[in-house]
């Protein structure tokens, strides 16, 4: 997973990380990567790691908290670097997409390695360059990534190294990662003081999967009764044509009023209930971060017209998917046009 140019045996050597914030990237994002390799160079009195923040333009970028950065260079400038990793929101877009991708496509020529965090895995895999590759992927975007790279392979690993390109799927993932190269770089001395400065107590590495909250459950899928996980489960792989909760009952051997029990006291719902509303969050992704139209995600989530869809949304959330759009797209805005637009297609550049 690591750049060929990196050894332990050079101490002159140094990794190189260039930062590509892209506007609205998560800010967390990119505090917990430089943090402990900044942290490694004080501890080990070197300068094991460099980075450079870097923008499409090269001009000041605002984060998801509002706050401002200003990166040194843009991405045509960029050059010398070990690692190039994006960080953005998932509907981020470059103003520029046929030399800003082509500059990414040039960067990798030249040695590096991409990579993306969180919603930077988006840019990377619009730009062609995930393809062929496994993409680990936050499960808050997964369903917007499915649709929108449907031949994509995707994990659920919080870190993914897969040849030339690693994937984090959010800011602590992010922070392993730094761990896990000041562990390469300067040892796990090193790297074991870093995690204290930081009262960081699990250095999670390749294989580890992400904890996926249960909606209406004060705990994680991977704690939950093996019933309610397997029936979890058979719902979120059939959220476009669903099972009926008789047929998950026998697929996982259980009667329907035992099941009905588990999830009224873990979850509060029915299991119908709960399905519905695990169809109308993977909804939300659609409406959130795609460009289909209403009818589109209606059918992508198991229903065959848009008019039920839109009230079963406004029952969970509040507000009809349409409101929904408008709403977010009053936050989110490129070149005074609101972002998602109804009319490109998916798998588009937009």
């Amino acid at each position: 997973m690591f750049h060929k140019s990196i050894t332990r045996s050079n101490e002159n050597d140094h990794i190189h990380l260039g930062f590509l914030i892209m506007p609205g990237f998560p800010m967390a994002c990119l505090t917990s990567m430089i943090e402990p390799l900044r942290a490694a160079n004080e501890i080990a009195d070197t300068q094991a790691f460099r980075w450079t923040l870097i923008s499409e333009t090269g001009g000041a970028v605002e984060s998801s908290a509002m706050v401002t950065f200003h990166p040194a260079i843009n991405l045509a400038a960029a050059e010398a670097i070990d690692y190039l990793i994006v960080l953005s929101p998932p509907d981020a877009k470059f103003a520029n997409p046929r030399a800003s991708n082509g500059a990414l496509r040039m960067m990798e020529r030249h040695g590096a390695t991409l990579g993306g965090v969180s919603g930077g895995v988006f840019p990377l895999a619009r730009a062609g360059l995930m393809e062929g590759h496994v993409t680990s992927v936050h499960w808050c975007y997964a369903a917007a990534f499915a649709d929108e790279f449907p031949t994509h392979a995707t994990t659920d690993e919080v870190i993914m190294p897969d040849r030339r390109r690693v994937t984090i799927s959010g800011a602590a993932a992010g922070f392993d990662f730094a761990l896990m190269l000041i562990d390469h770089k300067l040892g796990s001395e090193v790297m074991t003081e870093v995690a204290c400065w930081f009262q960081h107590p699990l250095v999670r590495g390749e294989g580890v999967r992400q904890k996926i909250p249960a909606m209406q459950v004060a705990t994680t899928s991977d704690m939950l009764p093996d019933p309610v996980a397997s029936a979890m489960r058979l719902m979120s792989e059939n959220l476009e044509d669903p099972i009926c909760i008789a047929d998950i009952c026998e697929q996982i051997t259980i009667s329907p009023r035992h099941l009905e029990r588990l999830f009224k006291k873990l979850t509060g719902k029915s299991p119908l209930a709960y399905y519905h509303t695990l169809r109308m969050t993977s909804a939300r992704q659609l409406v959130m971060y795609s460009n289909r139209s209403m009818r589109e995600i209606a059918q992508a989530v198991g229903y065959t017209t848009a008019s039920p869809f839109r009230q079963r949304y406004a029952e969970i959330f509040g507000l009809s998917p349409d409101e929904d759009r408008r709403k977010i797209n009053m936050f989110r805005v490129q070149g005074n046009a609101p972002l998602p637009s109804a009319t490109p297609q998916l798998g588009t550049q937009h």
